[in-house]
């Protein structure tokens, strides 16, 4: 990882890059992906049958693309004691923290003769996306908690999770159990951009929903972003990032460690370390290329920290603060002194973890908070997937003879000034009537 003086014109050439990643899409992947979602939308199930069959597994037919009960029951006999114990303890630590989210309806009466309130109900149906991960052999279990969890506990009836097949045409069995775990009431053997197709306009076997969730490809992201609209989506989401701000008392190999752990994700991955301690900056730049050596996934890390990684060293913590809410990274890690004094100072970030035990991975897994979160610089104005995703708040208005009169004569001066005559005779034929 290189090493920079912030602020100098180096730097700055180096954070316009990282920032100028964004989340673009080539016009060839919008047309291709726009012409899948449109197949789906026409032939249902015959179109999914043919993309499966070609990209994902050749023997897959309509009667199996819905994972049946016999292998719900056949999967929970292929994972081992410790994953149910790390799956339970990650379930109900995820379902407590978004238990706390749940929104409520109120109702105001203050003002007299009138009636005012917001009514609060979960969607309809929720689908969420779980990639395949290398042919089944990398299951993004998390992935199915972090969407399925928020949707159960907002009270979606309906919940379904789609995901590509391995081969054989199955589903990996840690997925199905979690999928078990954690109440999902349906999950079909579909991925990429056909599935999110399915999932916005339903087919024959796969239903409609109205809130699509979950992380995936370009070409995941890139259908969500066109069906949005169509239905609900939880972001566009794109490469993984973290920033670290580090004083001199930081572990070097826990930041290392840190830093790895997103440049691992994707070549376009960021990872940034900023730091007041130019010593500590070198020993992370060292301990970095250790831990390299042993990663099995250390040729994506590498072009990852080549690209988009880089070791910033600033005059004071405050320089440090200014530039991390500039970002406004997904993932920020506070690995100074007293980072609960940092904290009220960040204004942008996906999610802060505070101290030197407290890793992204324990968010990603563990602790309970969401890990879809903005990127790219979203964080400015976005927030993690939660409860309120799968919810949709309804205004109530009701007012009395009384209260309308009151009231009257500025709605009916507002409307003409906004040139809409109906809407003022709306309120003038109440008027009218004795």
């Amino acid at each position: 990882m290189k090493i920079l003086r912030y602020p100098s014109a180096a730097a700055d050439k180096k954070m316009k890059t990282i920032i100028g990643r964004g989340i673009d899409f080539r016009k060839a992947d919008v047309q291709a992906v726009t012409r899948i979602l449109n197949d789906v939308k026409r032939n249902g199930d015959s179109a999914l049958i043919r993309y499966c069959q070609a990209f994902d597994s050749p023997p897959m037919t309509i009667e199996t693309l819905a994972v049946t009960p016999e292998e719900m029951a056949a999967a929970r006999t292929k994972v081992d004691r410790a994953f149910m114990q790390a799956l339970n303890r990650a379930a109900a630590q995820i379902d407590a923290f978004h238990r706390q989210q749940l929104p409520k309806s109120w109702i105001d009466t203050r003002r007299p003769g009138t009636f005012l309130g917001q009514m609060v109900n979960p969607v309809d149906a929720a689908g969420v996306y779980v990639p395949g991960g290398k042919g089944g052999d990398t299951p993004l279990v998390s992935s199915v908690l972090m969407g399925a969890i928020p949707a159960k506990i907002a009270g979606v009836p309906k919940v379904v999770m789609v995901t590509p097949p391995m081969p054989s045409g199955e589903v990996a069995p840690h997925l199905l159990v979690a999928a078990k775990k954690v109440g999902v009431d349906a999950v079909y053997k579909v991925g990429s951009a056909w599935a999110i197709g399915a999932l916005a306009y339903g087919t024959e076997t796969v239903p409609k929903v109205n809130v699509i969730v979950g992380p995936g490809n370009i070409f995941v992201t890139l259908a969500k972003k066109i069906v949005a609209g169509t239905v609900g989506i939880d972001m566009i989401a794109g490469p993984s990032e973290i920033l670290v701000i580090a004083d001199g008392m930081a572990d070097p190999e826990f930041v290392a460690a840190d830093l790895l752990s997103q440049a691992e994700h994707d070549p376009l991955a960021s990872a940034i370390l900023v730091t007041d301690s130019a010593e500590l900056a070198q020993s992370v730049k060292a301990a970095v290329e250790i831990q390299l050596e042993v990663l099995s996934r250390a040729d994506i890390a590498r072009q990852s920290l080549s690209a988009f990684g880089v070791i910033m060293v600033v005059e004071n913590l405050d320089v440090a603060i200014g530039l991390a809410n500039h970002i406004a990274p997904e993932h920020l890690e506070l690995q100074v002194a007293e980072p609960m004094d940092v904290v009220p100072t960040i204004r942008n970030a996906g999610a802060i973890f505070l101290g030197p035990y407290t890793p992204e991975p324990v968010g990603d897994y563990m602790a309970g908070p969401n890990h879809v979160l903005p990127t790219a610089g979203t964080a400015r104005f976005s927030s993690a997937l939660s409860v309120d995703h799968f919810m949709k708040k309804t205004s109530l208005i009701r007012y009395s003879p009384t209260a309308f009169r009151k009231e009257a004569r500025d709605i009916i001066c507002l409307a003409t000034v906004e040139g809409l005559g109906a809407h003022a005779n709306a309120i003038q034929v109440r008027l009218n009537k004795k």
